[in-house]
């Protein structure tokens, strides 16, 4: 039997995001708060939790934190802001929004 897991993006006081996955949450949070472990959180305290999801297995959770880790400041704020819209947007290739650009450009000019 599989065990639930959570994805989770904190927001440090130095208004930097970290990202993160765990099987257990509120001893991770916790973990985090304290400072146990050296590393990037541990100086940039105090933390809030800002962003979380649940997710069937930790593998699942430690791909989607891989993903989001990758992911532009814009990107990870319009997951935590819940815009979905703006979301989708950014994650359109600047190839895409080239050609659909151009798309336009031909539609709005007279043939």
């Amino acid at each position: 039997m599989t065990k639930g897991a959570w994805v989770y993006i904190l927001q440090c006081s130095d208004d930097s995001y970290y990202t993160g996955s765990t099987t257990f949450l509120d001893q991770r949070m916790e973990q985090h708060h304290l400072g146990i472990y050296p590393g990037y959180t541990s100086a940039r305290r105090p933390l809030k939790l800002v962003w979380l999801a649940e997710f069937p297995d930790i593998f699942q959770a430690m791909e989607v934190e891989k993903q989001i880790k990758g992911w532009s400041r814009k990107k990870k704020e319009a997951l935590i802001k819940g815009d979905f819209d703006l979301l989708h947007e950014l994650a359109q290739s600047t190839e895409m929004k080239e050609r659909r650009e151009l798309r336009r450009k031909k539609r709005g000019s007279p043939s």
